[in-house]
């Protein structure tokens, strides 16, 4: 008998922790994915912002290939920008978190993606962060990890520390009032 007492009083500990733990699921994760995404994207635009136009040397896939690299180099380092801007304040984070995948999907396909693609082979020698041997077989693990940080935010939002979150239990206040 007291051992099942025991078993009782842990699985109630346990599932009181869960019951915690949970009650933060809303609020930090999607903070945390936020802020860490802000900060690699806004580097990345700053460092656009401040440096040359690299762009003139790749070729980027359709329909992205009809803008000139100028234009291009603009909406990359403005959307880095001010999506890690978006992302802090978690403004508008399902279009900036949509719109910076589409950004990362094109880097990936224009500068990460193997070079020459010939077996699975060398597509799993590309899911890595550099290309440190240089033989041409891509870099795409970082935004690949991007991506995959970003479902998260499209899916189930910015979180309740964030001004969407505001702004949707404004709007459902001004529709039950």
């Amino acid at each position: 008998m007291k051992a099942y007492s025991v078993v009782n009083t842990g699985v109630d500990f346990y599932c009181k922790a869960v019951a915690q733990v949970n009650s933060f699921a809303d609020y930090i994760p999607p903070l945390f994915l936020r802020l860490i995404l802000a900060v690699e994207f806004g580097e990345s635009g700053i460092q656009k912002f401040h440096g040359i136009n690299w762009f003139q040397e790749i070729s980027f896939p359709f329909p992205f290939n009809l803008l000139s690299p100028d234009i291009s180099w603009n909406i990359a380092t403005y959307f880095e920008i001010v999506g890690a801007i978006a992302l802090v304040l978690g403004f508008a984070t399902r279009f900036f978190s949509i719109s910076l995948v589409v950004l990362t999907i094109v880097a990936i396909a224009s500068v990460h993606w193997p070079a020459q693609l010939t077996s699975v082979s060398d597509l799993v020698t590309g899911y890595r962060i550099v290309d440190e041997e240089g033989d041409g077989l891509g870099n795409y693990k970082l935004p690949l990890l991007y991506i995959v940080m970003f479902l998260p935010l499209i899916f189930k939002g910015a979180g309740k520390i964030s001004i969407d979150h505001l702004l949707n239990t404004g709007a459902k206040k001004c529709r039950t009032a």
